[in-house]
């Protein structure tokens, strides 16, 4: 089957065959469910999609025979057949081993520039060899592209490579880096208009290329309210697609059209995606509310909330990002504190961490936005900001108030808006970070670390690889003799991951953080001198209870010799 994109209207790419993109498929690869995994990709079918997105990067599975086998099986399907397929990887091996399980023309997802210009054309002549069509992220050298001019001067730089060896400019796709708007950070307010005005740019000076996006990231900062995620996808393809985006990854059952969304919903999105006003992203918050049937309540408390004794008032005011009455709620739980002889770092540790805690749970559960958590962060730091001075006046007897931390994207690795979030976060309440960038290699992690005195190594990474990474950091920390703790975060890591591969590899504390509202609490435990050890000990026996816990889950029950004799074929061969 051979596909030609020039001569299609816009295409919907299906993101649930995609372990980083769909729980369920994740679960049933892991299961070796490879049946109802096949049939998710005949529904992503049947709901619109023209392409699917193949994607087995995940820690704990072995990719290239995940993406294999599930290729073949889905190549014996007709209905699937039918349409091309995306064979999405962050290693170049897992891409190869699929390119030559398909027939026709597939895409590859995807290659960069960020290991250089010999790399990016070694990959690219292979996939001219193959007969695929190529996804190009606009990253390089030097990192991922966010801005307009960014994304421009990146993509046009590729274009002019490409099309130097013979690359069919048709057959290249730019993806600009779709990025989440409406965080709380102001410097991400434009990336949606960014990437629609680079898109018309790119067009231009690049001819006859594609455009695609993920389009999921546009919206991450409402997970958990699918009706404002549905209508801020549709908003922005509607005005991408008229600048010339061709192409995106999304859930094709999950679009609204454009005319049927509420009116104000729509405005709210449009004023977020285009950056029309500076209070964009507060009046989306407080509509998406509305969309969730919790304005009442929300009105109900604003009104009462003030009755309620100080340390809930504390947890009230972090969860709303409410900063009118910190200070004063602040410095009556530290005179609470005081009155029975303790200490005002005990404040941060008790009912500020505790509100924190419940942000935390909040975001995990999709209960809270991206935006609310970096409000929450905010008045974490004035409340920390107003006890800063009590605390350094008693430096003598052991408090700590802060950490420096080390920061890092590690090497193979572009990506760092995640990272830039939880930095801001952790510098609202109190720490120093020093932020490395990306494209880190352990050598120079280390000996930040050291020169910088470091509380707190943190190691940041999207791409499957950059696990990998991490188990190296942590075993040359142990080679070092380092006593660190060390902080695991980003997209593709987990529990498990850092449980059953990077822990073992370094004997000082290893935590993984689920998310940038987790941050706070974790690092503020591991630098506290009254509860760090206790934080440590339980989470070491919480992580070799998952080691337990995957040890049996893993563990197949083989049948014994003499009952594999028994179960013996018998074969009629028949006489002669």
């Amino acid at each position: 089957m051979t596909t030609t994109f020039s001569s299609t209207n816009f295409v919907n790419i299906g993101e649930r065959t995609n372990v980083t993109g769909s729980a369920r498929f994740k679960k049933l690869i892991l299961n070796d469910d490879y049946e109802a995994a096949v049939e998710v990709a005949r529904q992503q079918v049947e709901n619109g999609a023209q392409i699917i997105d193949v994607n087995m990067d995940e820690g704990l599975l072995d990719a290239e025979m995940a993406m294999t086998t599930f290729l073949k099986l889905i190549s014996a399907e007709p209905d699937i057949a039918r349409v091309p397929v995306m064979i999405d990887s962050s290693k170049w091996s897992v891409i190869e081993a699929g390119l030559k399980c398909v027939s026709g023309k597939p895409i590859v997802n995807s290659i960069s520039m960020k290991e250089g210009e010999e790399e990016f054309l070694s990959h690219a002549r292979k996939c001219m060899a193959y007969g695929a069509a190529i996804v190009v992220m606009a990253f390089d050298e030097t990192g991922q592209a966010d801005t307009k001019d960014r994304k421009v001067e990146i993509c046009e730089r590729a274009y002019k490579l490409l099309t130097g060896i013979g690359f069919p400019p048709e057959d290249i796709i730019f993806d600009p880096n779709v990025f989440a708007v409406a965080t709380g950070i102001d410097e991400h307010r434009r990336y949606g208009l960014d990437f629609i005005e680079a898109t018309a740019e790119i067009k231009q000076r690049c001819p006859h290329v594609h455009i695609s996006g993920g389009l999921s990231n546009l919206s991450f900062s409402f997970r958990g309210n699918e009706p404002v995620r549905r209508a801020m996808h549709s908003v922005f393809l509607y005005h991408a697609i008229p600048a010339g985006m061709d192409m995106a990854i999304v859930n094709a059952g999950q679009l609204d059209i454009y005319d049927d969304i509420d009116p104000e919903l729509r405005e709210h999105c449009e004023d977020v995606v285009l950056d029309r006003r500076d209070d964009a992203t507060d009046r989306l918050i407080t509509l998406a509310e509305k969309f969730r049937g919790t304005d009442k309540a929300a009105e109900k408390a604003a009104a009462e909330w003030r009755s309620y004794e100080v340390t809930k008032r504390l947890e009230h005011a972090l969860v709303k990002g409410i900063d009118a009455h910190i200070i004063e709620d602040t410095e009556e739980a530290r005179l609470a504190v005081k009155d029975r002889s303790g200490r005002p770092i005990e404040v941060i540790e008790g009912p500020l961490m505790d509100g924190m805690n419940v942000v935390g749970d909040l975001f995990g559960s999709g209960k809270m936005f991206l935006p609310q958590v970096v409000k929450s962060a905010r008045v974490m730091k004035k409340a920390v900001a107003h006890l800063f001075p009590y605390i350094e006046a008693e430096k003598e007897e052991g408090a700590k108030g802060k950490g420096k931390i080390i920061m890092a994207t590690v090497k193979g690795d572009v990506h760092d808006i995640g990272k830039n979030i939880v930095g801001v976060v952790l510098q609202c309440n109190g720490f120093e970070v020093v932020d490395l960038g990306v494209m880190v290699p352990w050598t120079d992690i280390l000996k930040a670390a050291n020169e910088n005195d470091a509380d707190i190594i943190g190691l940041s990474g999207l791409i499957t690889p950059s696990l990998d990474e991490m188990v190296t950091v942590a075993e040359e920390m142990e080679r070092a003799n380092m006593k660190t703790p060390l902080l695991i975060g980003g997209a593709t890591t987990s529990k498990t991951h850092t449980a059953l591969r990077i822990e073992p590899a370094y004997a000082g504390p290893t935590v993984y953080v689920l998310d940038a509202s987790r941050a706070v609490g974790v690092a503020s435990q591991l630098v506290s001198d009254t509860q760090a050890d206790g934080f440590i000990a339980s989470t070491r026996e919480d992580y070799e209870q998952v080691r337990i816990a995957r040890a049996g889950k893993t563990a197949k029950k083989l049948a014994t010799l003499d009952e594999a004799r028994a179960n013996a074929a018998t074969l009629d061969m028949g006489k002669k």
